[in-house]
């Protein structure tokens, strides 16, 4: 069992249905991982992508991580028995001489890597990966057919932004998610209230929708927008400064009753202790969104899962960030609380795959072996695309 080629490539992505709309050049990196393995009379790929949110890693796959693997002696990359790729110790491999810090880029690298690969085993395995997964990991119990989900957007429009926004609530009700997110911080405060009022009109209770300041405040700020958020009894209030300001955060946290959401612009263990040690969160109310791609992949993301539920975290806590079906088998196979997904916009992976019934703010899980991106539409070209190009 040996890795016989990885291809990468750059694309553009949108936090918009219109692409046309700007959303600061958003870019992401696909990856396929091309295996020896032979699967009905074709060999084997498994498929990741670099997330959203962030930008693409071409630069350090290609020059750093790539040639590691390609490298490597087939013993190193596969399980005892040789028959497939082992997750853990491919990801060994590609962290191979690396130093501690330094997780801005290179975690997002590795992750989109670790995807592929984690896929592409699945693959070779014959399972969804959230059965593979949950085997691999030792869970007792099979992993449920179903995860709760809830719908992520809510980006402010150039025009027309209040009646947008409802068209866009409107649109995930209809689609069956109970639960959206929205954006604010970028606003004053009483315009980013007047889109919160319009936001959970649509969904029928301001408990049903969470608002994300994408770290946009400093302490003063952020306990100005803390005042004025509490008595609306939001699901939770996200992303609420500067990531390593941990200090404005627990200032923030203390004057914040409801529930707070933490953890996306994190990207290691240490980070997660170190919001966790003085963050000032709750476990028993608070929510954890680490990316596990950004988190240098599936392989960095059980680390912290495990930490923070020895401290104290209840699984239930975490609802990784993401928007991608990847996030659906990770939530499943760790007994999560939920995941997001992005109906509308970051395209080609906007929603899920057709037969994936959303209901009730739950989603089915795909059943294909792997993530499934063979199953969306757009993420399949997209994702084929890569291996056609470097042909």
């Amino acid at each position: 069992m040996r890795i016989v080629d990885i291809r990468e490539r750059t694309i553009a992505v949108s936090r918009y249905v219109d692409p046309a709309i700007a959303s600061g050049g958003l870019t992401t990196s696909l990856i396929a991982v091309v295996t020896d393995a032979i699967r009905d009379g074709a060999p084997v790929i498994g498929y990741g992508f670099a997330s959203v949110g962030r930008y693409a890693q071409g630069g350090l796959i290609r020059e750093r991580f790539a040639p590691r693997l390609r490298a490597a002696p087939a013993e190193a990359l596969c399980d005892d028995a040789g028959t497939n790729l082992d997750p853990f110790r491919v990801w060994r491999v590609m962290m191979a001489g690396e130093k501690p810090g330094g997780h801005g880029e290179r975690c997002v690298a590795v992750g989109a890597l670790d995807m592929a690969i984690w896929d592409a085993a699945a693959k070779i395995a014959g399972e969804p990966l959230h059965r593979f997964l949950a085997r691999r990991i030792g869970c007792r119990e099979p992993p449920p057919a179903r995860v709760r989900a809830y719908a992520g957007g809510g980006y402010v429009y150039p025009v027309d932004d209040l009646a947008r926004l409802a068209d866009e609530m409107r649109r995930f009700a209809d689609l069956g998610f109970t639960h959206a997110k929205i954006k604010i911080g970028a606003l004053p405060i009483d315009q980013d209230l007047r889109r919160i009022a319009a936001a959970a009109a649509v969904l029928g209770d301001a408990a049903r929708l969470a608002v994300d300041a994408m770290n946009s405040y400093d302490r003063d700020r952020g306990l100005v927008a803390a005042r004025q958020l509490a008595p609306l009894g939001l699901w939770w209030f996200e992303d609420i400064c500067d990531p390593h300001d941990f200090a404005t955060h627990g200032d923030v946290a203390a004057a914040y009753a409801p529930p707070i959401a933490a953890g996306e612009a994190l990207f290691s263990l240490a980070e997660a202790k170190l919001l966790d040690r003085y963050g000032g969160l709750r476990p028993a109310q608070d929510i954890l969104l680490f990316d596990p791609v950004h988190c240098y992949g599936l392989t960095g993301y059980l680390p912290i899962v495990d930490h923070l539920t020895a401290a104290g975290w209840p699984r239930s806590a975490f609802w990784p960030h993401g928007g991608h079906l990847f996030a659906l088998h990770v939530v499943a196979a760790l007994g999560l609380g939920g995941a997001e997904i992005t109906p509308l916009g970051f395209a080609p992976f906007s929603g899920v795959a057709p037969g994936m019934t959303v209901s009730g703010g739950f989603v089915d899980l795909p059943q294909a072996p792997g993530i499934g991106f063979e199953l969306h539409d757009a993420a399949r070209d997209a994702f084929r695309r890569v291996h056609d190009d470097a042909r």
